[in-house]
């Protein structure tokens, strides 16, 4: 048996506010569970929190942040450029070796009946969890649409009220292993109409259709540069520099930045010659936490 622990990754619809992000990082954090990493940002106006815990533990930790989440913050006010449907946007258990999938299942759907039975949240699964229904699927067209497609019938929360939360919307839950969220920014003048072009050409099913990533692209107002976001959903079947060769084709990177950790085998072959803001690795920040 593994003797790693799993992981959990709330996203969370607050990256403005430091100090409130500061105090739901403490409420994450019980005696079981360590508190990795916290990345916010105020133009995706979301903050990524990484937990790592035993199996049995770490749901209810997350369950308790949220409850947390869901007092203090309104869906219903929120702006942001990253796609959304909750306060507690997603919720996915990640595990690091292939013999914890079982326990990393099991610990999803414990967080997803504590997050609907307690917290009163409906909760959608996503991934292995739902036959492979993704979290685009469920967010298509925001919290508005969900709202209309579950008053139609066309979906249905596996967990929790039958309806969407007034404040707080509805929540992901998954069981995964890592996924690496990389940002590219390009340099001016590039916009987000190129932003957006490159994004649909190099993500899986796209003109380039690289394997295993998603990808958006965005404005970040507060520096007036388009972005490349992207989720690289196996880091086994691509790598990061494989990203950074194929969007340079395009136009030229201004910066990169890293949401979260990320596997060190992630950035084999990364070219030295591109800082990554944020660049953290789950197994320094692992050995940092013993």
């Amino acid at each position: 048996m593994s003797s790693a622990p799993l992981l959990a990754v709330p996203n969370i619809s607050e990256g403005r506010d430091p100090a409130l992000v500061k105090e739901l990082s403490r409420a994450f954090t019980t005696p079981a569970t360590r508190l990795l990493d916290v990345h916010s940002d105020p133009d995706h106006n979301r903050s990524v929190f990484t937990l790592a815990g035993p199996p049995g533990q770490l749901a209810a930790a997350i369950a308790a942040g949220a409850r947390e989440a869901v007092a203090r913050l309104d869906l219903t006010t929120h702006r942001g450029a990253h796609p959304r449907v909750g306060v507690v946007d997603v919720a996915p258990i990640v595990h690091l070796d292939p013999d914890q999938i079982g326990a990393a299942c099991a610990e999803a759907l414990v967080l997803a009946d504590l997050l609907g039975s307690e917290v009163g949240l409906p909760v959608f699964l996503y991934g292995a969890l739902a036959g492979g229904r993704s979290r685009a699927d469920i967010r298509r067209g925001g919290p508005e649409a969900l709202a209309e497609r579950i008053a139609a019938g066309e979906l249905a929360p596996d967990f929790g009220p039958a309806a969407l939360h007034p404040t707080a919307g509805a929540t992901l839950v998954g069981a995964r292993p890592p996924l690496v969220a990389f940002n590219v920014e390009l340099a001016p003048p590039a916009m987000l109409a190129d932003a957006r072009a490159i994004a649909a050409a190099i993500r899986e099913g796209g003109s380039e259709g690289l394997p295993s990533l998603r990808a958006i692209g965005i404005w970040l107002a507060s520096r007036g540069v388009a972005q490349v976001s992207m989720n690289v959903e196996d880091h086994r079947r691509l790598a990061l520099a494989t990203i950074v060769e194929a969007i340079a084709r395009h136009a030229p990177i201004a910066g990169a930045q890293l949401v979260g950790l990320a596997p060190r085998a992630a950035f084999e072959g990364f070219p030295d010659d591109l800082r990554v803001r944020g660049r953290a690795t789950i197994e320094d920040a692992l050995a940092a936490a013993h």
